[in-house]
Formats: C-alpha cells, sequence, structure tokens
C-alpha cells in the first residue's frame, strides 16, 4: 500500500521519465537535423530507455494500490549550440534524475515501506549507469573536438540499440 506522499513522489517520478524522454527526443530530432545520424540514433534509444522507466513507475503504483497518474509535460529545449553542449545538458539532467530517486528512496525508508524501497533499487543502480554513459560521451567529444573525431564518433554512436533489460 502507498501513502498519500509517496504515491504522489512516485508519480511526478513517472512524469519526469516522461519528460526525460521527450528531452531525448528532442536531442534526436537536433542531431537528425545537423545530419549527425548517429547521434540521433543514440538519443533515440536513450529516449526508449526513458519510456522504458516510466512504463515501470506506471505499472508499480497501479500494482502497489496506487492511481498512476499523468500529468502535463513541460517541453524540453530544441536545440543546442554543439554536441557536447547537448551531452553535457543530459549528463546535469541525469544527475538531477539520481537526487529525485534517491530523495523518493529516503522517503520510502523514513515510511518504512520496503517494497518502494526494493522497486527503486534498480532504478538507484541504474543511475549510475545513466550517468556513466553520458559522462563516458562527454570526455569522448571532449578528446575529438569539432574535427574529423566527430564523424568517427557520430558513426560509433550510431551502433546503439535499446534493449530492455532482462530482470526489469
Amino acid at each position: 500500500m502507498l501513502s498519500e506522499k509517496l504515491e504522489d513522489a512516485l508519480n511526478e517520478q513517472m512524469n519526469w521519465e516522461i519528460y526525460s524522454a521527450n528531452l531525448y527526443l528532442s536531442m534526436s530530432s537536433h542531431f537528425a537535423h545537423e545530419g549527425l545520424s548517429g547521434f540521433a540514433t543514440w538519443m533515440d534509444a536513450q529516449y526508449q530507455e526513458e519510456m522504458f522507466h516510466a512504463m515501470r513507475f506506471f505499472k508499480y503504483i497501479n500494482d502497489a494500490g496506487g492511481h498512476a497518474k499523468l500529468g502535463a509535460i513541460d517541453a524540453p529545449q530544441h536545440a543546442w549550440e554543439t554536441p557536447l553542449a547537448a551531452f553535457e545538458d543530459a549528463l546535469e539532467h541525469e544527475k538531477g534524475v539520481t537526487a529525485r530517486i534517491n530523495k523518493i528512496a529516503d522517503l520510502a525508508v523514513e515510511e518504512r515501506n520496503h517494497a518502494v524501497g526494493i522497486f527503486l533499487q534498480w532504478f538507484i543502480s541504474e543511475q549510475v549507469e545513466e550517468e556513466d554513459t553520458v559522462s563516458d560521451v562527454v570526455g569522448k567529444l571532449k578528446l575529438v573536438g569539432d574535427g574529423g573525431g566527430l564523424f568517427m564518433l557520430d558513426r560509433d554512436l550510431g551502433t546503439r540499440v535499446f534493449t530492455p533489460p532482462t530482470n526489469a
């Protein structure tokens, strides 16, 4: 059973995951417009991953006796000066997601709702991977700059495919 406070926090996070998906879809469109199809593909896979996260929250809230409530989603930014700027924004965004999930986990501990705590453990581990993956691309972009290395990195990022986790 979910308290009203936990249900609200989980719903807020579900809607934030949808915002995250929209942000990455916007980045995908931006990169496609800029002729960086590999970057666009990478961001499209990230979009799919974020929607998967949103649906995990949606299902959990309903399964735990709550009511998953979709809310208004703000429009994300539409353009970035450079690929590095987009990925730096993505990294800051992921750090914010981590903080939000940790805050909900703290609330679950405070309310002694171990089921919610267990549910959130997957996301806590996932956020370590999310930040590391985006940070890795930021590092590569800093190494290659705006030269020919960008072409090679675009090609490399284009190989990413979203595969839902089997342990989810």
